[in-house]
């Protein structure tokens, strides 16, 4: 078995594959100050209540947007499994050709979507990752990845709406019945979710017309559904295209 794991500015999620198949996936929140007692001591209640031998693990790897996360959780891994990670980053060979000025500042969690969409989908593709920040990535006919563009994500663009307007309340994201609304909760819901479908369709249309090309579109991320459903193009959701990333990735390193 394959330990998979995520670092998310939200989330950490885990996943455990066997012959290219997920057995189990977990999710934590994320809090860069717990220690490695407490993160190894989390892994193994689950791994316990899922009935999961961590003898049977071979190998782990890791994807982190959160720095301040990475020593305790290499720690807490080596503690419950005996094996040591693989980190993504520089030196990591993920085989991806990247078109970019600065190979070495991209995030780990992008190099694993890319590589996930060549591994799973045709291009050329948008990759869109609906987390903390939405990210809207492409990658050529030839499978390179060509750069994006990033904007605030659904969760940061609400707090900042309701936290900074006096006369606005916080709401629960469901989706809206229509886009004129008459009371202030649809309102947000609206602008929202219906704001951010129409970004993302706008964004792809921005794309293909640049690229001269008619993209394959992938989405990612929790919160995926809610919007992609509401989109005009044809958009695949693989909410675990980061850990199918990190799954194919450690195959490419493994000795």
């Amino acid at each position: 078995m394959i330990l998979c794991t995520d670092v998310g500015n939200t989330n950490i999620k885990f996943a455990l594959y066997e012959n290219d198949k997920q057995l189990v996936k977990l999710r934590f929140s994320t809090d860069d100050k717990k220690t490695d007692d407490e993160l190894a001591a989390e892994l193994y209640t689950i791994f316990y209540l899922n009935k999961i031998d961590t003898k049977e693990i071979e190998g782990s790897i890791i994807s982190s947007v959160v720095p301040g996360v990475n020593e305790a959780l290499v720690k807490a891994i080596k503690k419950v499994t005996g094996k040591d990670s693989v980190l993504l980053g520089p030196g990591v060979k993920s085989g991806l050709d990247l078109r970019i000025d600065n190979p070495a500042s991209l995030g780990s969690d992008i190099v694993a979507m890319c590589v996930a969409v060549k591994e799973l989908y045709s291009c050329p593709a948008v990759i869109i990752g609906l987390g903390t920040a939405t990210t809207i990535l492409y990658m050529n006919e030839n499978q390179s990845y060509c750069g994006g563009a990033i904007c605030p994500g659904i969760g940061i663009s609400l707090d900042a709406l309701t936290e900074n307007g006096a006369l606005l309340p916080s709401i629960d994201l469901k989706p809206p019945k229509k886009a004129i609304n008459t009371n202030t909760e649809d309102c947000i819901r609206s602008g929202i979710i219906l704001g951010n479908a129409s970004m993302l369709d706008g964004m792809i249309d921005r794309y293909n017309e640049e690229a001269g090309v008619n993209a394959s579109v992938v989405a990612t991320g929790g919160l995926a559904p809610l919007v992609v459903d509401r989109c005009k193009h044809d958009i695949i959701i693989n909410d675990d295209l980061v850990l199918e990333g990190l799954r194919i990735i450690f195959k490419k390193n493994k000795k």
